[in-house]
């Protein structure tokens, strides 16, 4: 080795990014290759990520029911909680209960008046030259078709089980103790944007509280309406009507469309006269919930357009099945909240951290300091 090659200076390699150029670049290629591979691990983990999405509006409604029952009975949280839990199983147990007694004849009728209405719309559209003759309707085939991956995934009575069981635990061990999982997310941040978090968090854990409050009372509304109108109006299967009704008012938009269809067809199935009831109750009930309840809610929470909603309840139950087109909703309103948050927010220092992280996690997000509702210690 000569003097000149001994004294040669080293020289970066291939892996070494000391040109600021380069290094930039390789910044930005990682930044899209991790979007990339995380939107491919949405896609892929569609099951477990709408299973932790649901547990979370779970809790959601749990936390809700706790702070409520907290403003006439002056008891520690994790009396209350255990008080809301055990009261939303025993409507639960009973509404099984019931529907296993009375309704499970009036849903066998129900499937079968079903078939035949749709029947008789398909011979008239065969005999306006709509549709081709020699064409059945099957209902079961037709409906169980446009269900999503995600459903496959759960078909078996075991997996639909098993898969309600991890939405209830997730939802009640977040609803134990929420400004745990808050701190651990928060924990994963820069310490400037942890005061940001904090805020952002609260204001869509408020907004959530009151949507679901508005849902659960537009279910109990159109539930108990539809069933009382329908049973003056001589209609048949007008608890089972009433019940369906109220359990897919948690769905907007599709939910009041199937409700309708089933409601309809019941409907003249028993004449023409229950059929135009069933119309009317059917656009009572509606506008009752559209025009009363729901703007009050919209005031409340956050205004979302139907079409908005629409459009999210048709991407995420392509992409997400069944339980994405439940949870369309939430998500919306959740996202909508937090970026309409994050616009507002200003920058943060450690004592606002301080002060939000160990403040209680009830407080009204949104309202001055000095009027916020504080949670009592568990």
């Amino acid at each position: 080795m000569t003097k000149a090659n001994a004294a040669a200076p080293e020289q970066p390699g291939p892996t070494e990014f000391r040109d600021p150029r380069l290094a930039y670049e390789a910044k930005r290629a990682a930044i899209w290759l991790g979007m990339a591979l995380a939107i491919a691990g949405v896609i892929v983990l569609a099951q477990p990520i709408m299973l932790i999405i649901g547990g979370l509006v779970f809790a959601v409604i749990l936390d809700g029911g706790t702070r409520l029952l907290g403003r006439v009975m002056p008891a520690p949280r994790g009396v209350r909680l255990a008080i809301v839990t055990l009261a939303g199983f025993g409507f639960v147990a009973w509404v099984f209960y019931y529907a296993g007694t009375t309704l499970i004849a009036q849903a066998e009728n129900l499937r079968l008046v079903i078939m035949e209405q749709a029947n008789r719309l398909l011979g008239w559209a065969q005999s306006m030259g709509f549709v081709d003759k020699g064409q059945r309707f099957d209902f079961s085939n037709q409906v169980l078709g446009g269900v999503g991956r995600l459903t496959s995934a759960v078909s078996s009575a075991i997996g639909a089980v098993t898969s309600l069981l991890m939405v209830v635990v997730i939802g009640i061990f977040v609803a134990i103790e929420p400004k745990l999982y808050d701190r651990g997310v928060a924990w994963m941040l820069p310490l400037e944007k942890r005061a940001s978090f904090y805020e952002i968090s609260n204001r869509v854990g408020f907004t959530l509280r009151r949507l679901m409050a508005g849902r659960l009372l537009g279910m109990f509304v159109e539930g108990i309406g539809t069933w009382l109108l329908l049973l003056w109006a001589g209609v048949p299967m007008a608890a089972l009507l009433g019940l369906l009704t109220g359990l897919l008012a948690f769905i907007p938009n599709i939910g009041a469309l199937v409700s309708g269809v089933l409601m309809v067809a019941v409907g003249f199935s028993a004449g023409a006269e229950q059929g135009l009831w069933a119309i009317a109750i059917y656009f009572i009930v509606q506008n009752v919930d559209g025009y009363l309840i729901m703007p009050y809610v919209a005031r409340k929470t956050v205004d979302l357009a139907p079409a908005l909603v629409l459009g999210a309840q048709l991407i995420f139950g392509a992409l997400f099945g069944i339980l994405g087109l439940f949870l369309a909703d939430p998500i919306v309103a959740a996202i909508k909240t937090a970026l309409g948050e994050i616009s507002r927010t200003g920058p943060a220092d450690s004592k606002r951290v301080s002060s939000l992280a160990g403040e209680p996690h009830s407080r009204a997000a949104g309202r001055p300091s000095s009027t916020r509702r504080r949670e009592r210690p568990a």
